[in-house]
């Protein structure tokens, strides 16, 4: 059994508690797994027949001395709409092929999904070994690469009170300030404009990962310059995707997350 200190809003310890928590093996191969399995790609297609319903029949024949013929005209035989027509006169537009405007896509996505499937112990012992993964300050380095040269002296990992999520805002940051000391510079998020062209490509903000609170199912927290996740929202992707994130939790998460270990 691992003996966890519980902090209060100023960092202190309040009193000690036990969980079997943390003890899982920390096993890479199957965090990787389940995080490759929880990337998500959503589903796009365009309509089934989009650049297809066009409103005139457009049909041309492409043989001489006949109505509606394209022969004798010089255009190319390519499918056509009619806009108009003046007795045996056409004025046509081409439709439907790819070459032409509003015509459909070549080769359109299927709107397939990538879809992997985890066995839900495997998933649960994934999610086990990453709680555990997120103890380790080695693999916590990896992923802050500003902290690679500075020594960290927290001691992993952080429970706090549930009265912690009673304050306001400000108080927040400055009671987090006082518990993650040196690790508070990377634990908060921080929004910043992307340079160069990227910012007219959909990507005009870049957002560093920052810490994570986990709290339990029933409750609730306002907070910004953090993530905050309920036990049953928590993926292994929160905890361990590019190595281990600096996660805190509330007492009552600790308690929803030891039933997960039980299921186990």
């Amino acid at each position: 059994m691992t003996k966890l200190h519980i902090l209060d809003t100023e960092g202190k310890k309040v009193k000690e508690i036990t969980t079997s928590l943390f003890e899982e093996p920390i096993r890479e191969d199957i965090i990787f797994k389940v995080i490759e399995a929880e990337k998500t790609k959503h589903p796009s297609a365009p309509k089934q027949y989009a650049g297809m319903n066009r409103s005139a029949s457009g049909k041309i024949l492409h043989t001489r001395h006949d109505w509606k013929t394209d022969r004798g005209k010089g255009i190319p035989r390519i499918p056509r709409k009619v806009m108009f027509r003046r007795g045996s006169q056409f004025f046509w537009e081409g439709a439907i092929i790819p070459s032409v405007k509003g015509g459909r896509r070549a080769h359109p996505p299927k709107g397939l999904g990538r879809i992997k499937k985890i066995n839900k112990r495997e998933s649960i012992k994934a999610l086990l070994s990453a709680l555990t993964y997120t103890t380790s300050v080695e693999q916590i380095k990896k992923k802050y690469i500003s902290l690679k040269e500075k020594k960290v002296e927290a001691k992993f990992p952080l429970v706090l009170e549930d009265k912690i999520l009673k304050l306001k805002s400000k108080e927040f940051m400055a009671s987090m300030e006082k518990i993650l000391g040196e690790l508070y510079t990377v634990s908060i998020q921080k929004k910043t404009t992307r340079a160069g062209i990227g910012k007219l490509r959909g990507r005009r903000y870049k957002k560093n990962a920052g810490a994570l609170l986990v709290i339990g199912n029933e409750e609730t927290a306002k907070i910004t310059g953090i993530d905050v996740v309920r036990v049953n929202q928590l993926k292994t992707t929160d905890l361990a995707d590019g190595g281990a994130r600096i996660t805190l939790f509330t007492e009552n998460a600790i308690k929803n997350l030891e039933k997960i270990g039980v299921k186990k």
